[in-house]
């Protein structure tokens, strides 16, 4: 159906997005409804449907653009070929994107559970795909001798979980700089790594 002139689905879309993000963040997925939504939005529920049909789609659109944003991030990143320069720029590009988006890190992990099994399939190959972009500097480094572990899916699966939980305590207004915990992880994730440097 065409929109009628006047339209104001180009900023109105966004600002459901943006609503649905806080309020998932905020309350929960389970907790809020496209009525609570709509009024964050200011605008009538039925309308709402007009930018959505319906609350599971706002989900899955949410997780999806984080993941391939954050996979276009790091695309866009790499530019080295050694394992430890690259280790490092993935530790900066991880953090640089995460720790501004709070509430869209928050969604990706606790609302999993709440997709329906094909978007949870969809966002678990996006998921395992950004894994397999550090298990790849990983086994390249283990291959050269650079790092010393055993198991590069492990190894992978422990420097995500190191990096992963940063986003939830740190405060831009605390007293590290977002470079400082950049630099701080970095070196614990090449003992994390066994890195012979």
């Amino acid at each position: 159906m065409a929109r009628t002139a006047g339209s104001h689905a180009q900023t109105t879309a966004p600002k459901v997005k943006a609503a649905a993000l806080t309020l998932f963040s905020r309350h929960g997925y389970a907790a809020v409804s496209m009525r609570q939504i709509a009024a964050e939005v200011g605008v009538q529920a039925g309308a709402l449907y007009t930018y959505t049909p319906d609350k599971q789609t706002l989900l899955f659109s949410l997780m999806h653009d984080h993941m391939t944003e954050l996979l276009t991030e790091w695309g866009q990143f790499v530019c080295e070929t050694d394992p430890l320069a690259r280790l490092m720029g993935f530790v900066r590009c991880h953090l640089d994107y995460h720790l501004p988006r709070r509430e869209a890190v928050f969604i990706s992990y606790m609302e999993l559970r709440n997709l329906n099994e094909e978007n949870f399939a969809t966002i678990e190959n996006l998921r395992k795909s950004y894994e397999d972009r550090l298990e790849e500097i990983v086994q390249t480094g283990m291959t050269q001798g650079v790092f010393l572990v055993s198991d590069s899916k492990i190894a992978t699966m422990a420097v995500i979980g190191l990096l992963k939980e940063t986003s939830t305590w740190y405060r831009p207004d605390g007293r590290l700089s977002a470079a400082q915990l950049v630099e701080i992880y970095q070196k614990m994730v090449l003992q994390v790594l066994g890195a012979h440097i």
